[in-house]
């Protein structure tokens, strides 16, 4: 099963909603909190290009955010790259 990373924050809206799609899926995820460590946050936005979050990681395949995740389900494509 790949590995799935979310960066996040907790209080997000958009990360407490892409934990939980993942979560109704079976799939879990290893969730990096950007919130409180500079150099963390420097680290997804060198991987992702973004600043914002979340910003989900399948493997080395950059997702993106919460609605980039939610296009690859309704595309079907979300359950074969988590591998359900």
């Amino acid at each position: 099963m790949p590995q799935i990373t979310i960066y996040a924050t907790p209080t997000c809206p958009y990360c407490i909603r892409a934990k939980s799609l993942l979560e109704r899926k079976g799939v879990t995820y290893r969730e990096i909190n950007v919130d409180l460590d500079p150099e963390v946050r420097a680290e997804m936005e060198h991987l992702s290009g973004r600043t914002s979050v979340p910003q989900i990681f399948i493997d080395e395949f950059h997702v993106g955010g919460y609605d980039d995740m939610v296009a690859l389900d309704m595309d079907d494509d979300l359950d074969h790259r988590i591998g359900i």
